[in-house]
């Protein structure tokens, strides 16, 4: 066995093995505290850059920096910004016919002299795409390439021998973050927006919106504020799963009120069967609390468990009935975590 392997196996005990491990972690989280403190105008100019593009924003960099590359341009996809990952190497083998005039490219290399890279942005900046750099300092063969320059400082990597990309990938990832992040809010992306690009799990549903789950059209139970009682439950039956609400209008066909089968299960505890013949508006909930179709399924959760009911009309700009959502429709819908 050589030095190496037995080296693998000296004695390092749990506290020691914690105590490394913490250090990795805080010696990792100075650095972007640092990070964050030296951000300056560069930074917005290169905010500006990715918002004025008008193709696609285009990351490249190669081995550690290339996968935080993958992520940073995965992220600006979800979040709005049309962006792909290049690799430098296929670049020059023909990938370059992936790039565009109205392109960006955002480069990464810690050092600012990776070969790969710093042999693939001429032959961009002949093209007369912008380049964005990502790296140490300016004073390097990418930094005076780039017409931006976002720099991360000088780094020392984590761990006892301080050789693997670690501090400087967790630097980069971060920055990648906070440029998608506030090209975000700059382009007054919304959750709505957000949800398109995340249809599916726990996120996606989180973000559906009441017009997708509501109850609507002949699943409602609408009915004139004057009717009575016995009318609407007597000639309002509803094939399939019943919903536990009627929607009350006004002769203009704006909501007024809401009646509940709990309602009508309360009179008939309190005797009141004379009631059943008078107007529903009499003992109906007036001006109930209402939701946009455009709201999120977590807006109405929240809307429901704060108020401690169960039913919620929907409503639209004329506060016109057009759906009803039921807590028994959407329980199943909430991700786990949100209901704990």
């Amino acid at each position: 066995m050589n030095a190496v392997l037995q080296n693998a196996s000296i004695p390092f005990a749990h506290f020691e093995q914690l105590r490394e491990a913490r250090l990795v972690i805080q010696q990792e989280a100075a650095a972007l505290a640092k990070l964050a403190s030296q951000l300056d105008t560069d930074f917005c100019r290169a905010i500006d850059t990715l918002n004025q593009c008008s193709g696609s924003v285009v990351i490249t960099g190669i081995g550690k920096a290339g996968l935080v590359g993958q992520k940073i341009a995965a992220t600006l996809s979800s979040t709005g910004t049309r962006a792909h990952f290049l690799h430098p190497v296929e670049a020059v083998h023909g990938d370059l016919g992936r790039l565009h005039e109205k392109d960006v490219v955002v480069a990464l290399s810690n050092s600012g002299e990776t070969e790969e890279i710093c042999q693939l942005i001429p032959i961009v900046r002949r093209l007369n795409i912008p380049v964005i750099a990502i790296t140490a300092d300016d004073n390097s063969t990418l930094g005076n390439l780039a017409d931006v320059v976002v720099r991360l400082g000088r780094l020392k990597e984590a761990g006892s021998y301080g050789l693997a990309p670690t501090t400087s990938t967790t630097a980069m990832l971060a920055l990648g973050d906070a440029l998608a992040l506030v090209l975000t809010r700059l382009k007054g992306f919304t959750p709505q927006q957000f949800a398109v690009f995340h249809p599916a799990g726990s996120l996606g549903r989180k973000l559906m919106t009441v017009r997708q789950i509501m109850r609507k059209e002949d699943q409602l139970r609408i009915a004139h504020q004057e009717d009575t009682i016995r009318d609407v439950f007597v000639t309002m039956g509803k094939p399939g799963r019943r919903t536990g609400a009627v929607i009350l209008i006004d002769s203009d066909g704006r909501l007024e009120g809401l009646f509940t089968d709990s309602d009508l299960a309360r009179l008939l505890e309190q005797r009141r069967e004379h009631q059943f013949d008078r107007p529903i508006s009499h003992v109906m909930t007036s001006n109930p609390l209402t939701i946009s179709g455009d709201a999120t399924l977590c807006e109405a959760v929240d809307l429901l468990s704060e108020n401690k009911v169960s039913e919620l009309p929907v409503v639209d700009s004329d506060r016109k009935p057009i759906g009803l959502i039921d807590i028994t429709d959407i329980i199943g819908l909430v991700p786990r975590d949100e209901t704990d």
